[in-house]
């Protein structure tokens, strides 16, 4: 795991990493609201996006 960026050792973070994460979470703001019109039940939502998480820590761990 040598090439995992921990963001608290590179404070202060760079306006592209700022950048980035307000437009990744302002996506995840928009999807979100848009499952939620959709009826989509929340533990399912939630149940998605901890498979995601949880899917990309595993690929992180195994790089």
């Amino acid at each position: 795991m040598s090439n995992v960026t921990r963001i608290r050792h590179e404070l202060p973070v760079s306006m592209d990493i700022v950048h980035a994460v307000a437009v990744f979470d302002a996506a995840l703001v928009k999807a979100i609201d848009a499952a939620k019109e959709a009826g989509l039940p929340q533990g399912l939502l939630v149940g998605l996006l901890h498979g995601h998480a949880h899917a990309q820590t595993h690929q992180m761990v195994i790089e």
